[in-house]
């Protein structure tokens, strides 16, 4: 029993973490206990000597120390008070006008604003409650269909997961070891797709069952007092500038996500208090929202260090990298296993989780492969979108059923989440299928032709102080720069 034990602890550590959260124990504290027990073991065992646990003080140490995970509690910071500055609802009733008199009309509407949301705020509940509180009950009086009109909403929020600058990908990026900026410009063509696909839907939707996707009557889709053009000028304008300087000046390089964050929260401050919103309850609540969302993903992380750090210990990294790049097919076998994977553990494990536990396991393997990092991350940021829809545990629908009126379902919350998840698969197919529309926007490495080689000056002789012969250069083809 010892024996096997000992030969086989990186499998046992890994199961035993998956029993604790199949059992509902809170996934902080999971991680560190499995980690901490399953590092005595070792120690008995002498698989792990004692003084390697003193390396878990340094791992936490690093977390204080992160510079990037100060960008957490700004975007989080910022969406909370953007949920509740009024600038969801002037896009909502911009869009809605503008498009109201098509058939799907609110839903293009709603679409479009999650995905101008998404790239100002980069957090999932901020979109999702913002447009269900003001789009669901549109939606529904003016004869949606109840599926559809909760699914596009729960959808559309989760578009922030992909669109920079999203908080996944700041996290994705912090634990693959890649530049969060070139994180960003890979998701930029995937966040189009996706927004594309949405509609496309919408639009086949609003053929084959009309009555679905009503166009609101005409009195509807009359303004009082301000022309419909200064209507969607309201609402964009401030999202252009609020956009600008959270997501331009990190992709122009003129500022790092923490600081971009950083502005970012002033600008949600500025315009609450030019909409007449900003008052000491709502930066409260923002605060509040904040100190929790922050809070819980700084306990996850220390967890998931302890984890990790025993779990390298004891043969892990070696047993995962060898599993993963055994399987059938290279490249394509690794991808299709690694994505099925993940999205079925999503049903059970929230984004933070996975990307704290699964995700480090990963890159080694693919580094092994050959495989792009901030392709995998991109690609795994597309699939762990689905871990906010997939019904039941989807935490867009649960926000959205914290919302809702008492007559919309569950049943109907969680049924009109399956069309939209099926896209978010297909989007995923379309990344694995065609790298390019994610490395397309990233920095080619700058590689020298090896035909230009440099001889290092030796010495002319062992008497001679610091006499140096000439340097030569081979120049039978000229460099060459790729």
């Amino acid at each position: 029993m010892i024996q096997f034990i000992t030969h086989n602890m990186a499998p046992l550590m890994f199961a035993g973490l998956i029993m604790f959260m199949l059992i509902g124990y809170p996934a902080a504290f999971s991680l560190a206990a499995v980690g901490l027990a399953f590092g005595f073991v070792g120690v008995e065992l002498g698989l792990i000597q004692p003084d390697f646990l003193g390396a878990i003080i340094y791992q936490l140490e690093g977390i204080l120390r992160n510079d990037l995970l100060l960008a957490i509690p700004f975007f989080t910071l910022m969406g909370a008070i953007l949920e509740r500055s009024g600038l969801a609802e002037d896009l909502l009733e911009g869009f809605g006008q503008l498009f109201g008199g098509v058939r799907g009309g609110l839903s293009y509407a709603v679409i479009l604003v999650g995905a101008v949301l998404g790239a100002i705020t980069g957090t999932v509940a901020a979109s999702v409650i913002a447009m269900g509180l003001i789009s669901l009950p549109i939606m529904l009086k003016y004869g949606y269909n109840v599926r559809h009109a909760t699914g596009v909403i729960a959808a559309s929020g989760t578009i922030t997961q992909l669109i920079p600058p999203s908080l996944v990908l700041v996290v994705l990026a912090d634990q693959m070891g890649v530049d969060v900026g070139q994180m960003y410009w890979g998701a930029v063509g995937p966040s189009f797709i996706q927004t594309f696909l949405f509609m496309l839907w919408v639009f086949i939707l609003s053929f084959i069952r009309p009555q679905d996707v009503p166009a609101l009557p005409l009195e509807a889709r009359v303004l009082h007092g301000w022309p419909l053009i200064w209507r969607c000028i309201r609402g964009m304008v401030p999202s252009l500038i609020l956009i600008f300087l959270v997501l331009g000046t990190m992709l122009m390089g003129l500022a790092t996500a923490t600081e971009a964050g950083a502005m970012g929260v002033v600008g949600s401050f500025v315009l609450a208090k030019l909409n007449g919103k900003l008052n000491w309850n709502l930066t409260y609540q923002g605060m509040a929202t904040t100190m929790r969302i922050t809070a819980m993903v700084v306990m996850i992380l220390i967890g998931s260090r302890v984890f990790s750090l025993v779990f390298q210990g004891v043969g892990g990294k070696e047993w995962i990298e060898s599993f993963l790049t055994t399987l059938p097919g290279g490249q394509v076998g690794f991808l299709i296993f690694v994505n099925v994977f993940v999205f079925v553990i999503a049903f059970f494990l929230d984004f933070f989780e996975i990307a704290f536990i699964i995700v480090p396991l990963l890159v080694p393997a693919a580094a092994a492969l050959g495989i792009n990092i901030v392709w995998l991350g991109v690609l795994l940021g597309a699939n762990m979108q689905t871990s906010f829809m997939h019904p039941p545990f989807g935490f867009a629908l649960f926000y959205l059923r914290g919302i809702a009126p008492p007559k919309v379902k569950s049943s109907d919350i969680y049924w009109g989440a399956i069309p939209w998840v099926i896209l978010q698969v297909i989007l995923v197919a379309i990344l694995i299928a065609f790298p390019q529309t994610v490395t397309a926007f990233l920095d080619k490495p700058v590689v020298a032709d090896p035909a230009f080689k440099i001889v290092v000056p030796q010495q002319s002789g062992a008497g001679s102080a610091g006499s140096l012969a000439t340097p030569s250069i081979d120049l039978n083809q000229a460099p060459v720069i790729k």
